[in-house]
């Protein structure tokens, strides 16, 4: 796979960009199944909104996690790669959320568009926080000591 402890830029080995992509695959795939099952009442962009918060709840969780556990090096750092990176990285959408909200700007749906922004920006900000306190939490439970 990869020498996890590779010194120098990341993003320049090949391995760790194929852990990335190998992530981003899964996430994309997720979402997009996500968005076929997911309802979008009256044409209001629903699904991206649920993907994109628990994608925040979960990136909060992981980062938090992984760095109460030590230094970003070794299985840390693939982790952080392939689900944070990669699979978070793609399963979340902020550029369908951008055309989510141009579409509703357009078709005179100016409130729903301001609902639906910021319930994105506030809401995701809220689920990165509590993915955060979660990430915490869990450490503290597991590990029986706090930061």
């Amino acid at each position: 796979m990869t020498n996890p402890e590779a010194k120098g830029a990341i993003h320049l080995h090949w391995g760790f960009i194929g852990i990335v992509a190998v992530g981003g695959m899964f996430g994309a795939l997720a979402r997009y199944g996500l968005g076929l099952v997911i309802p979008a009442p009256a044409a209001w962009p629903l699904p991206t909104l649920i993907i994109n918060l628990s994608g925040a709840l979960a990136l909060g969780a992981l980062l938090e996690g992984l760095s109460r556990r030590g230094p970003d090096v070794g299985n840390r750092r693939v982790l952080r790669l392939a689900l944070g990176t990669g699979f978070l990285g793609a399963y979340t959408t902020y550029s369908t959320l951008a055309v989510d909200a141009v579409h509703l700007f357009t078709t005179d749906k100016a409130p729903a568009a301001l609902w639906y922004l910021l319930a994105s920006f506030l809401g995701g900000a809220a689920a990165t926080t509590a993915g955060i306190w979660l990430g915490a939490w869990h450490h503290q439970r597991a590990t029986g000591r706090q930061a």
